[in-house]
């Protein structure tokens, strides 16, 4: 068929190809069944016979063989020169061949869209990582996994938030757009608005603006969204990503763990049928309730060393190097035990576990704890070695959010890029009355991954961010190399 012609603006009345072969399973070896149907989808195999042509058509919900013969089938000898990839709409009668292939017998037929990249065999199956995810669209119709991921993560988005509507949260929207980058230690992605003639950030989180909803009366909101950190890249991290924040009015970080395990453990659920998990050959069980253990007592487990804030800067530093961690001069207690737990600590935890109660110096927005000087009410969950979420007792004291802030802003006046700005406004709505709070933030990405046995964000992104190739004189430019995964929560 000529690459020129003019398609159909639509086709109307197709039936999904993969409801068709439950609906016939009784119908007999060489039977019609008297029943017509319209098919629309992809050629994706064509097998010219002479004055019989087969060809299997996919569409999104399974494939369908279309069996045309000459004499029946219009525009027979155009039929039998479609290439793989193109897009077809056809109609016929639902029959049985005598090998037994349900087919739909095809007496009309029309060509909704070409094909003319000339795939060939890449529609039998994309192997090439780079080209799987520079052109997730091949992807999608060569490698039906990739297709099946992408449907979970939805189905795994849609649950999170039935699961949330019903325990009463409320959904909202709030600035991706934001003139301070708020709610993370991260560097943020710069830009400038025009209209205002001001500089403004990608948000790096939602959680200051959740808050002040909070403040505002919405006892219980949450957010899906992306959010943006300008920061490195690898098989877990994406500067974008997509997060769930949510906070509770009256509770603390303990309801909200016991909010992650619901969450968590239903999504396994609603997605495989049962709470236990494979996860890169382990398997995992999420159902709640889940272990609970500080800090400090899982550094000590999985390092036979003992290690906490009451020891003193300089003794932690001390352990901490004969671990093989490297410390700043310029590093307080709570950072030098946060590192010796992220470097030696976390990767090793199977899970699920909450880690409790981290150093107020790396939590700038928590609650003090109510019984441990120098820590936080925060927690995270790790499952098979990663992090897939935090909770906090929220930080309600504007007094102490100020000093927390003041500490921030001193940081990054001394170079640190990931420490956060003062924000005036937000110490202004505190003012206002925060209610005692617990908030959770879960990575979506990771979450995904967990559920899907993926160990590559790359996986379940569908378009994830590529290092630019350079083009030839005269190209568009393409992009190309790795991608990966953003934090759990900021």
């Amino acid at each position: 068929m000529s690459e020129e012609f003019d398609p159909p603006y639509r086709f109307p009345g197709a039936v999904g190809a993969g409801t068709l072969a439950p609906r016939h399973e009784g119908l007999a070896t060489g039977a019609s069944s008297g029943e017509r149907v319209r098919v629309a989808g992809r050629i994706m195999l064509s097998r010219p016979q002479g004055r019989l042509a087969f060809c299997e058509l996919r569409d999104w919900s399974g494939a369908v063989q279309l069996f045309a013969q000459e004499g029946k089938t219009v525009e027979f000898e155009s039929f039998t020169r479609l290439n793989l990839g193109d897009w077809v709409g056809a109609e016929g009668e639902i029959i049985r061949t005598r090998r037994g292939e349900l087919s739909v017998l095809v007496s009309e037929w029309v060509l909704l869209a070409a094909s003319r990249q000339g795939f060939g065999d890449k529609w039998r199956g994309v192997r090439d990582t780079e080209l799987r995810y520079r052109q997730r669209e091949v992807d999608l119709w060569a490698n039906e996994g990739s297709r099946e991921t992408f449907l979970a993560r939805s189905r795994i988005v849609r649950h999170l938030r039935n699961t949330l509507d019903g325990l009463g949260f409320v959904e909202v929207e709030t600035p991706v757009l934001q003139p301070l980058a708020g709610g993370a230690n991260a560097k943020p992605f710069l830009t400038h608005y025009n209209a205002l003639d001001a500089d403004f950030s990608l948000r790096v989180a939602p959680e200051l603006y959740l808050k002040r909803l909070v403040i505002g009366g919405f006892e219980r909101v949450f957010e899906i969204g992306k959010v943006f950190r300008n920061e490195g890249i690898s098989p877990r991290h994406n500067p974008e990503f997509t997060m769930l924040e949510a906070y509770q009015a009256y509770g603390d970080y303990t309801d909200m763990a016991g909010l992650l395990e619901r969450l968590v453990a239903s999504s396994a659920e609603a997605l495989n049928g049962s709470a236990v998990i494979t996860f890169e050959g382990v398997e995992i069980d999420l159902t709640p309730p889940w272990r609970r253990a500080t800090l400090t007592e899982l550094v000590e487990e999985v390092t036979g060393t003992e290690a906490n804030l009451e020891m003193g800067r300089d003794e932690l530093a001390r352990r901490a190097a004969a671990l093989g961690v490297e410390v700043s001069p310029a590093e307080g207690a709570g950072r030098i035990l946060y590192a010796l737990y992220e470097k030696t600590t976390e990767h090793a935890l199977v899970g699920p576990v909450h880690v409790m109660d981290y150093p107020e110096e790396v939590s700038p927005l928590t609650r003090r704890h109510r019984s441990k000087p120098g820590y936080v009410e925060r927690l995270t969950p790790i499952i098979a070695g990663r992090e897939i979420a935090e909770a906090y007792s929220e930080l309600v004291d504007p007094d102490d959010q100020r000093r927390r802030f003041t500490d921030q802003a001193s940081r990054r006046a001394a170079g640190d890029e990931e420490a956060m700005a003062l924000d005036e406004e937000f110490l202004r709505a505190l003012g206002h009355g925060l209610p005692p709070a617990g908030g959770i933030g879960l990575g979506i990405d990771r979450l995904t991954m967990l559920l899907t046995d993926k160990a590559n964000i790359r996986e379940v992104v569908l378009f994830p961010a590529l290092r630019p190739e350079r083009a030839a004189p005269g190209d568009a430019p393409v992009a190309e190399g790795a991608a990966a995964e953003g934090p759990a929560a900021g």
